[in-house]
């Protein structure tokens, strides 16, 4: 197994030369070892398990609501509390993994998030469920930047890395899709309780293996965790997630949404302030100063938040446009999911040949046309050939500027500020989740209004969808704009 410490690139190729490495890789540079590649199957199944819990529950939400006894209002909060835990904690959570170990806190976290799905499937009241569902949540903002640490520490820079982070990415996207396919198909055969269920052998396998398999990795000095800096940006984070959320629910003039969204950008400026004098800071401001850091996670954000997003804007199209059951719906989006994969295989490879900043850029771009297509959807069950077509080819390219967003935003760094990276990393793609279905649910709201009916949803579902293409052609365009300026200002220099 290579050592941990990555080796570095050229100056420029933190942010994607603009074509192949100079020097062609060595064939054995290109295999993995036996333990790396049951390291890589470990980390990834558990990275894939976690972006199934996001989605899991979401086709399932009423029946779970009415065995449980939810009211219409507090369905979303089984989707909300998981994603509010899991966004507002994981940068925390990044750091703590550098204070304990990586491989500690990755195996603590599989633990709690096992337990936490016997306690959401045995749960017999609302409390119950919500509390499992914060406690799932927590533990992925744990296991996520922790796992992709470990993973970056595994393998040195260069294409093994790329490999196994496109493999990683495809797995993630892949696993937000499969979740609503599981989930109707565990909601229609068995019970909903399955989709809590079937997280607890995978998580009891993990923490059995991961011990002896996976090698530890931390920085060698532990200073001290930086207490201001956690309180304010998690508190931050929490705050802006649920100001969004309130904002798609109920519109972005209430009190209770602009007090919220308030109070949370003032606590995430004081997270700024409080970082540029900490003697020990949760992010030091010169990993923010980075390009590659800055505008690798813009594209990472917009990335989650339109494909993740455009998931909920197709269920409503279908769900309540073309009548499909929440079964029917889920396995439309297998094909979404296939498209996850093919585009996670290629995205390695992309990186390599044409370099992080064209990854980002060519795959925004298809993804953006493809998202566009779907604008002329109709009422006629026939539109359903555009819908699986567009979103298998747009979930080709959201995987290439996924790829491109991790590879760009861990590159360059030296181990002991990885787990920083990758905490930024994970925060960015957390958030981005939680945020895109209250954003693209507020558009939705908007055109609306007072109409109801499947054409009142269509209407609704095509303004959000066209909001959704350019929100991600113009990440894409302008992340590849500010990288490429930072690759000359390298050069000139």
């Amino acid at each position: 197994m290579p050592s941990p410490s990555p080796t570095p690139r050229t100056a420029s190729s933190d942010i994607g030369p603009a074509v192949g490495p100079t020097t062609a890789p060595t064939a054995a540079s290109l295999r993995m070892s036996s333990r790396q590649k049951l390291v890589l199957a470990l980390l990834l199944g558990s990275q894939f398990m976690i972006a199934v819990d996001f989605s899991i529950l979401n086709v399932a939400l009423p029946v779970v609501g009415e065995g449980l006894g939810f009211s219409l209002a507090g369905l979303q909060w089984i989707a909300t509390s998981f994603a509010l835990a899991a966004a507002g904690f994981t940068l925390l959570f990044g750091r703590v993994a550098d204070l304990v170990g990586r491989k500690n806190l990755f195996v603590g976290g599989m633990a709690v998030l096992g337990l936490s799905s016997v306690l959401g499937g045995l749960a017999t009241s609302p409390e119950v469920l919500l509390t499992a569902r914060v406690l799932q949540g927590l533990a992925t903002a744990a296991v996520t930047p922790a796992g992709l640490a470990l993973l970056t520490t595994a393998f040195r820079e260069g294409p093994l890395r790329e490999r196994a982070l496109g493999l990683n990415g495809a797995l993630m996207s892949a696993g937000f899709t499969a979740g609503a396919i599981l989930g109707g198909l565990l909601t229609d055969l068995l019970s909903w309780r399955w989709a809590f269920f079937i997280n607890v052998p995978v998580a009891a396998l993990v923490v059995i293996l991961a011990p002896s398999v996976i090698a530890d990795s931390r920085p060698e000095d532990r200073p001290k965790l930086d207490v201001p800096g956690a309180i304010t940006v998690t508190g931050g984070l929490l705050l802006l997630v649920l100001g969004l959320t309130r904002a798609g629910e109920t519109g972005w003039t209430r009190p209770t949404t602009l007090a919220a969204l308030a109070a949370g950008a003032a606590l995430l400026i004081a997270f700024v302030r409080i970082e540029q004098r900490a003697a020990a800071p949760l992010v030091p401001i010169r990993i923010l100063k980075r390009r590659s850091v800055v505008w690798g996670n813009t594209a990472g954000l917009i990335a989650f938040v339109t494909e993740t997003s455009l998931v909920f804007l197709l269920t409503l199209y279908l769900q309540e446009v073309l009548g499909y059951s929440a079964l029917a719906t889920g396995l439309a989006f297998g094909v979404l999911g296939a498209g996850t994969v093919v585009g996670g295989v290629l995205g390695g490879r992309a990186v390599g040949r044409f370099g992080n900043r064209r990854a980002i850029v060519l795959g925004g771009t298809v993804q953006a046309a493809a998202t566009l297509s779907l604008v002329v959807l109709g009422t006629s069950g026939a539109w359903i050939w555009l819908l699986l077509a567009a979103t298998f080819v747009g979930g080709v390219g959201n995987m290439l500027m996924i790829v491109g967003f991790m590879v760009t935003a861990t590159s360059g760094l030296p181990d002991e500020e990885q787990g920083r990276a990758t905490g930024l990393a994970t925060m960015t793609q957390q958030v981005g989740i939680a945020l895109g279905i209250p954003v693209m649910s507020a558009v939705v709201t908007a055109r609306m209004g007072a109409a109801n009916g499947p054409a009142a949803v269509l209407s609704g579902v095509s303004t959000a969808i066209l909001v959704n293409s350019a929100l991600v052609l113009a990440g894409a365009v302008l992340a590849g704009y500010f990288l490429a300026g930072g690759a000359r200002r390298r050069e000139d220099g």
